[in-house]
């Protein structure tokens, strides 16, 4: 299984979460791509709510553990929050 930075997720999902990179990222390909389509078909205007989603997830990723992280977004593939 290949080794996913939590570093790298959390600052995708902290600055480019509103386009679901974070998600690409980990892995998470319909996660990624249901972001990705909400911040673009609105618009812009679901590209807020998603950038929030992405702020939190980055904050909550680069807060756990190494150990957490891995088991919880690598190993159980935990798709949201």
């Amino acid at each position: 299984m290949e080794q996913k930075s939590k570093i790298a997720a959390g600052l995708l999902g902290i600055f480019l979460g509103s386009l679901g990179i974070h998600k690409f990222y980990l892995g998470y390909k319909k996660e990624g791509l249901i972001m990705l389509l909400v911040s673009l078909l609105t618009c812009g205007f679901g590209a807020s709510v998603m950038g929030i989603i992405g702020l939190i997830e980055g904050i909550m990723y680069l807060t756990k553990s190494d150990e957490d992280f891995e088991n919880t977004y690598v190993m159980q593939q935990k798709t949201w929050f």
